[in-house]
């Protein structure tokens, strides 16, 4: 009789991205699986997360050191304790990914179905999805490698597809072939003759037959993957990779690395409401939309305005005579785009990195582990920031050479520390730190706290603070 444990579902969560399809609102730093983009309440990786079936185990996220804070947040705010949060030291696509998901399962004596979810993607209808992990969790523990397609509802060219075989006889199909993205014309050809399904990049399997099948096919990345999980280290809620072998290993998607050359896979049909929100467009097809077919957020005054979706920040935005826009407001670049371009966003995203802008990787408002600052003014020789920081959160001690700092309280109850000399301050008081002092700010109250901070002197950034430890 197989163990419970061995029949567990076990997610495995992809929160890796470059922020580059969804610019201005995401950035390199903050890729869209960290934005509200679909619920007013719920990022793209909480809303994953909450619509993973109940008889799951706590998933695995699988993220990069730059991430790692964001994801560890985001799953905090939603009460979600995953098994571990696994930095990549660096990107090396899925399947080597999956492959270090798949040996800590079996490191911890479960063979676990694995269930590889992507972190930016948006489902409609839970019921449904639950169905269709219901069915691929019969055919895993059937010895099969299933994959996720999506019934098409249009001839989409940014997708590939995966052509149906036989019927496997419980709603899903042997996998005839893998095609690449198509023309028009023939995704148009492939939606009319029924036979082909939207790769979705959502799979399900046994850890071991995922692992041997990886053995057989691309024994270089098993290999390297093993080398790596067997090295790891634990650092607070992350879990790192031995470095020299994770990054010695070949970079390759599942599809090309097992499920093309495996006669082990299957495809389950998923009609579900599925969007991988990779565009501008395919986010205003998804949202509800006024009786001008346009999708309104923020402050907005529109006048003889049509098919638009318009994303406002902190002004308002008025517009007149417009029709299939794309407009999107933040609080350091605007957008504004016609929809059937929105595909080539990158270039704009490519001519801002090869202009060293700021805008391709953070926004103004900078999170940390400790709360968040944003820089609200600037000049020649100064810089006001609004920093916030969490409850019993501390800032790192640290020093400037050339410039002094201002700090008033706006809220809350701030610890000062200066060249060994603590103060505490509250709601209107402020304090001066001039060049040259030691110093430190902690939130020790209950509730955030809120300080502007007016730096003046000849120079800003991280070129001039030398940090202490604390």
């Amino acid at each position: 009789m197989m163990m419970e444990t061995e029949l567990m579902i076990m997610p495995v969560i992809m929160c890796g991205g470059s922020g580059t399809r969804m610019w201005p609102q995401s950035r390199e730093h903050y890729p869209k699986q960290f934005l509200n983009l679909v619920e007013a309440d719920l990022s793209l990786l909480q809303s994953t997360v909450q619509r993973l079936p109940s008889n799951c185990s706590p998933a695995i996220a699988i993220t990069n050191e730059q991430h790692r804070f964001l994801v560890a947040e985001q799953l905090r705010e939603i009460d979600y304790h995953p098994q571990s949060i696994v930095l990549e030291p660096e990107g090396r696509n899925t399947a080597p990914a999956v492959a270090i998901a798949a040996f800590m399962a079996l490191e911890k004596g479960q063979d676990a179905t694995l269930l590889i979810m992507a972190s930016d993607h948006f489902i409609e209808n839970n019921i449904a999805f639950h169905q269709c992990i219901e069915n691929g969790f019969k055919l895993a523990n059937q010895n099969k490698l299933v994959t996720f397609g999506i019934v098409p509802s249009s001839p989409e060219t940014g997708y590939g597809y995966i052509k149906k075989g036989i019927s496997t006889g419980i709603n899903a199909f042997n996998i005839e072939q893998f095609v690449e993205k198509p023309d028009l014309v023939t995704a148009q050809q492939y939606v009319s003759s029924g036979d082909y399904l939207w790769n979705s990049g959502m799979f399900m399997f046994k850890a071991s037959l995922y692992l041997a099948e990886l053995e057989k096919y691309r024994p270089d990345i098993y290999q390297a993957c093993l080398e790596a999980s067997q090295n790891n280290q634990n650092d607070l809620d992350f879990t790192r990779l031995d470095h020299d072998a994770f990054c010695a290993c070949p970079s390759e998607s599942i599809d090309y690395a097992v499920m093309e050359k495996t006669n082990l896979g299957v495809t389950v049909p998923l009609d579900a409401g599925w969007c991988d929100v990779g565009s501008w467009s395919a986010l205003w097809e998804l949202l509800p939309k006024d009786k001008n077919n346009n999708y309104l957020r923020g402050d907005i005054i529109s006048e003889q305005t049509y098919d638009c979706y318009i994303n406002g920040k902190n002004r308002l935005i008025a517009t007149l005579g417009l029709e299939n826009f794309i407009i999107v407001d933040t609080d350091d670049a605007l957008l504004i785009a016609n929809k059937d371009k929105v595909q080539d966003i990158k270039k704009i995203v490519a001519e801002l990195n090869k202009a060293n802008r700021p805008e391709s990787i953070n926004h103004r408002k900078i999170y940390r582990p400790w709360g968040s600052y944003d820089s609200i003014d600037e000049g020649t020789r100064f810089q006001v920031k609004r920093i916030t920081l969490k409850p019993g959160k501390k800032m790192t001690t640290q020093m400037h050479h050339h410039r002094a700092e201002h700090w008033i309280v706006v809220s809350g109850t701030a610890r000062v520390v200066k060249n060994d000399v603590e103060e505490l301050l509250t709601e209107n008081q402020s304090t001066y730190i001039p060049i040259g002092v030691k110093h430190s700010l902690e939130n020790p109250g209950q509730l955030p706290l809120e300080v502007i901070e007016v730096q003046s002197g000849q120079l800003f950034g991280d070129q001039d603070i030398i940090r202490f430890n604390d």
